[in-house]
């Protein structure tokens, strides 16, 4: 019998800089993240960019952040940032 082992599990926070606000980036990334199954959150920057904070399996990780490098289709994304977290304790994934 083979041993099942559980997905290696990260968070990352990502930056995303260019035209992300006011149309409709978060929720769009709320969406892909459930998607995806992971945790954490998309909240607006004061200075125009929008971080994301996603927690979960590295490989439904590494497809949001490949999705955030284009956003929904109102987006353009001009630079996205990406950096290893701590792992949060946050269940769902939630917009600010």
């Amino acid at each position: 019998m083979v041993e099942q082992r559980e997905p290696t599990r990260i968070c990352v926070r990502c930056y995303v800089a260019g035209l992300v606000q006011g149309i409709f980036f978060r929720s769009s990334t709320r969406e892909q993240a459930q998607t995806l199954g992971l945790s954490g959150y998309a909240r607006n920057l004061p200075d125009g960019r929008v971080e994301v904070l996603a927690c979960g399996p590295a490989v439904a990780v590494g497809r949001l952040k490949d999705w955030l490098r284009v956003g929904p289709p109102s987006a353009r994304v001009t630079g996205v940032a990406c950096e290893t977290a701590h792992m949060q304790d946050i269940t769902g994934f939630f917009t600010e």
